[in-house]
């Protein structure tokens, strides 16, 4: 069965609508009148978007510090080092609008470690990376230091 279109809700219609309306309410106090499921269903995929994206700056992050870091290849430091800088970049970002996901991305590191080795393995599959990431495993420290020499 097919609903009618004054059947299905505004945050089916128009998203974009749907936020603005909601927003409003919001600051009006209309509390009664909001989609109290949609807008938890909301909330809690922004909290999923943030660790994902998170989850996936450091695993890029990680891949590209095994690369510099084993790999001699002196032709392709600066593309690995341009990504390094872009993804510390994004994760201070990440962690100044939401400092509590630093706890998280500590929690994570070891699997997100095992993320970035299996990516770095696979492209370079004679290169010696150790099963374990050798160095400081403080975020301060994967955001700022160089591990390399040179």
């Amino acid at each position: 069965m097919t609903q009618s279109l004054s059947q299905v809700s505004l945050y089916e219609q128009d998203f974009a609508l749907w936020i603005d309306d909601t927003v409003a309410k919001l600051k009006a106090g209309k509390f009664e009148q909001l989609e109290i499921e949609n807008l938890i269903e909301e909330i809690e995929c922004l909290g999923r978007s943030d660790k994902r994206e998170l989850k996936n700056r450091f695993v890029v992050l990680l891949e590209h510090l095994l690369k510099r870091i084993y790999i001699d290849s002196p032709n392709d430091y600066r593309g690995w080092m341009n990504t390094i800088r872009e993804q510390r970049r994004q994760i201070r970002f990440l962690l100044e609008d939401s400092p509590s996901l630093k706890n998280f991305a500590r929690e994570q590191l070891s699997s997100l470690y095992l993320e970035a080795l299996t990516e770095a393995r696979s492209k370079y599959e004679d290169a010696e990376f150790p099963n374990e990431w050798q160095f400081s495993s403080e975020i301060d420290a994967l955001l700022n230091e160089t591990f390399w020499e040179n």
